[in-house]
């Protein structure tokens, strides 16, 4: 009986692994929006990382949230970090590329729970008197990322934050 029941275990975990070795190396997250508003005002909440207080979606999440700015207060150079409960974590990003009014790309590094070193594109398309919105994140899938993406994809993980966050930009820019 002990047996059938490692043999069954071992099966189960080989399965696993042999589907999360199948798993792309890289992933990618990606949402949009159109905003009632000029790409310039958009762009504007974006290039700040301390006007992201007024739409981030993580935050609220952590009322103890510990946030530190570095580098220029906008643009290329601009360090945010923060350190917060076991919700938020502890991580830093840091603008590497901005184009006015339509490309910011930020560098962005977890720290815990779990170690990530990701990008994040927001791209802005002027449409008439409004904008199309597109927040992506990119980053490589390590084995450990693999095989915890056959339980959970990064899709479902952080979707409906973008999305969450996106709406609140929405709010915040048309408001």
């Amino acid at each position: 009986m002990l047996t059938a029941a490692v043999t069954i275990i071992v099966i189960l975990i080989a399965a696993i692994l042999g589907v999360a070795a199948t798993r792309p190396d890289s992933f990618q997250v990606q949402r949009r929006t159109v905003i009632d508003t000029s790409p310039e005002k958009i762009f504007a909440l974006i290039n700040n990382l301390r006007s992201w207080r007024s739409w981030s979606p993580w935050e609220n999440i952590d009322p103890e949230l510990k946030r530190r700015y570095d580098g220029p207060s906008e643009g290329k150079g601009a360090i945010y970090a923060w350190e917060g409960n076991n919700k938020v974590g502890q991580g830093r990003m840091e603008i590497t590329e901005t184009s006015a009014p339509g490309k910011i790309i930020i560098k962005l590094d977890f720290i815990k729970p779990f170690e990530a070193h990701n990008m994040v594109e927001f791209n802005l398309a002027g449409k008439g008197g409004s904008t199309e919105v597109t927040w992506t994140m990119r980053g490589p899938m390590p084995f450990m990322s693999k095989i915890m993406s056959v339980f959970m994809s990064m899709d479902k993980l952080v979707g409906k934050d973008f999305e969450q966050g996106l709406a609140n930009l929405k709010r915040t820019a048309e408001g």
